[in-house]
């Protein structure tokens, strides 16, 4: 038979896609991921249940499937992930053409329910999704930071740790199968290590990972700035195949809507430390995400999150509105006092300040060497990113189509000739 994995929401959502995938074709089962060209008998859906807006893809493509269920073109429709494991139960009440729901982290008994064993031997193999070239490399679950707003420590517990041996075999194994380039991912990663070795040890995975021959580049996602480990940027500097950026969400600069928050770091704190970041690393990319509207923030909050932003020059940048989330101390403790229009006025003006900013950074790029990764063939243009571009969220740089020695997967020295307020041109060096 046949079976559509269909993952929503994050990167750390299609680790476990990929891990489900490789036990299902070791058991013989076709599987494709491809939510536009589904054709299986069987759909699991991997879900996300961080906030409304994903939460409500989530649901609309639960609806879907059940539809194509009831109309014969589906047998069996199961979901799992994060929305299943924070609202099982109201879900299995209204949608009831699921055959069964699966939480965050038991979806190994989806193994059982067709009737084949969960195999152990293969826990840490997966069917990579990405292109060929790179991966995400899962290094913890779970986080033990207490945001306000936040619903994943309900969703997903405490930070738990893998062992570093575990993740560094598993970088050796994907690497034996063509994977240049790592996004380091986890809920919190500088928190790895506290549980298993009662230290902060992302600075140790990640030179560790450097050694490893095949590694091209490492680029690290969501990192916390409270007691963030410095010794990371130390790492970033001496190693050249560490990425010269970083994901740390900040998310606002006043001290009344941090403390608020339950953030445990001040204003005087993140500019510091933001400081310390371009010192240390010069040339550093920094990726970010501010929120607003959260409950109590004022104009002079606002204003504060501007100068910020106009200070701090994020290369990279991202913001969203608050939504009050069931469950969350912020839904407890506050009134969501900010009207949706207040809110979408300040998400409006904070973006477009970064865009200004965005195209003054990609402007000063313009006639510098870089090297790229080209990750695909699209219509005149090949696409690829450089060191500091993630994939998917961050911008890319574009070479023409008829460029002679240039295929996706491969690594080239190119000129910046041109840029857009994100995107880069280029022709070859």
């Amino acid at each position: 038979m046949k079976i559509d994995i269909i993952t929503l929401g994050c990167s750390k959502n299609l680790v476990d896609s990929e891990r489900l995938m490789r036990q299902l074709e070791a058991v013989g089962y076709e599987v494709t991921h491809d939510a536009e060209l589904l054709t299986g008998e069987i759909a699991v859906v991997n879900t996300c249940g961080f906030i409304a807006d994903a939460q409500e893809e989530s649901i609309n493509m639960i609806l879907e499937l059940a539809q194509r269920k009831n109309d014969g073109y589906l047998q069996k429709l199961y979901v799992m992930g994060c929305l299943s494991e924070r609202f099982m139960d109201e879900l299995g009440k209204e949608i009831v053409e699921v055959d069964r729901y699966y939480g965050k982290f038991d979806w190994t008994c989806l193994l059982e329910d067709l009737g084949h064993e969960y195999n152990e031997s293969i826990a840490n193999e997966r069917h990579i999704t990405t292109p060929s070239h790179y991966a995400y490399l899962k290094i913890s679950e779970g986080c033990s930071r207490r945001c306000a707003y936040c619903a994943i420590p309900i969703i997903t517990g405490a930070h738990r740790s893998r062992p570093m041996e575990e993740i560094l075999d598993e970088v050796r194994n994907l690497v034996a199968q063509g994977v240049k380039e790592f996004q380091v991912i986890a809920q919190e990663l500088t928190f790895y290590g506290v549980d298993l070795y009662k230290e902060r040890r992302i600075a140790q995975l990640v030179q560790a990972m450097a050694q490893i021959p095949g590694v091209e580049w490492i680029r690290l996602h969501y990192a916390y700035p409270t007691d963030f480990p410095l010794e990371l940027l130390d790492v970033m500097r001496e190693n050249g195949n560490v990425c010269k950026y970083l994901d740390i969400a900040l998310q606002h600069i006043s001290d009344n809507v941090l403390e608020a928050m339950h953030r445990h770091i001040s204003k005087e704190e993140t500019y510091r430390l933001i400081e310390e970041m371009r010192r240390r690393v010069p040339g550093i990319h920094l990726r970010t995400t501010l929120m607003v509207g959260f409950p109590g923030e004022t104009e002079e909050d606002f204003e504060e999150l501007c100068e910020f932003v106009r200070w701090a020059r994020f290369e990279r940048m991202g913001s969203f509105a608050y939504s009050e989330e069931q469950g969350t101390p912020s839904a407890r403790l506050y009134d969501d006092n900010i009207d949706e229009e207040t809110k979408q006025v300040r998400l409006s003006r904070l973006m477009r300040l970064q865009q200004k900013i965005s195209a003054e950074v990609q402007q000063e790029k313009v006639g510098m060497e870089m090297r790229v990764m080209i990750d695909r063939l699209e219509g005149d243009w090949f696409v690829g990113r450089t060191e500091y571009d993630s994939p998917e969220v961050d911008p890319e740089v574009l070479l023409p189509a008829d460029t002679e020695g240039v295929v996706p997967g491969c690594f080239c020295d190119v000129v910046i000739t041109q840029s857009e307020d994100f995107d880069l041109y280029a022709e070859l060096k």
